[in-house]
């Protein structure tokens, strides 16, 4: 379970909020709206709090328990709006349009790809091909890993192969676009690790038994309960 100590709310309502922001289009005083609705008062920026700490201890957890994605790659980034400034969110998926892996980058270069790639693959091996558009910057990344690497990796460039990660941007731009812009690289980075997460649990890549005929709310709390105090 999450550790709490110290915190005004219990847990059943820190996870309440950070559940909420992460899966649907909110911002955080919409949430104190909402819970003061319930008769819970609790300030936007307590919630704020929560979701930078604690999503990214759900994301890692998760990790353990995702299913294993295909060995068909779709790679391509969108963007991110940090303090007035455009970022970039790599993200991967499988052919069956299962989530791979992200990466939030300040640039979009050859180094951030490279990055990408690095993190995917060490997540979840290596892939039999990688299909991307027509930057040249991830073209040689991939070159880079390549040259390296004992079984070469088949790079495809197909442009409509490529439609199903650019519609599965569309997930996480919805929940992002309410959020009004992030105020630190650090906090955007940690709470786009819980919008992934719930993204992920919605495509059914969650493998833990005890979770099977679950709803996506009880997957996410299952999740806490995994998660054992420092």
């Amino acid at each position: 379970m999450l550790a709490t100590k110290g915190m005004r709310f219990p847990i059943d309502v820190i996870l309440v909020c950070i559940r909420w922001y992460a899966a649907y289009p909110l911002s955080y005083r919409h949430l104190e709206e909402m819970m003061q609705e319930r008769g819970v008062f609790v300030d936007h920026s307590s919630i704020n709090r929560w979701a930078i700490r604690f999503l990214p201890l759900l994301e890692k957890v998760f990790r353990k328990h995702k299913r294993p994605a295909g060995g068909s790659w779709r790679m391509d980034e969108t963007y991110i709006k940090v303090k007035g400034v455009w970022k970039y969110l790599y993200r991967a998926v499988d052919k069956e349009g299962k989530t791979v892996d992200f990466l939030l980058t300040a640039r979009r270069d050859k180094a951030a790809a490279l990055r990408f790639f690095d993190k995917a693959m060490k997540a979840s091996g290596v892939p039999e091909k990688v299909t991307l558009d027509k930057s040249g910057a991830k073209k040689a990344a991939m070159d880079e890993i390549n040259a390296r690497g004992e079984k070469p990796v088949i790079v495809r460039k197909v442009k409509y192969f490529n439609n199903i990660v650019e519609q599965d941007h569309r997930a996480i731009k919805r929940v992002t676009r309410h959020m009004l812009g992030f105020k630190s690289f650090r906090a955007a980075a940690k709470v786009l690790a819980g919008i992934e997460l719930m993204h992920m649990i919605r495509k059914g890549q969650m493998a833990l038994k005890s979770c099977e005929g679950m709803s996506y709310a009880n997957q996410f709390y299952t999740l806490a309960g995994e998660i054992r105090p420092a």
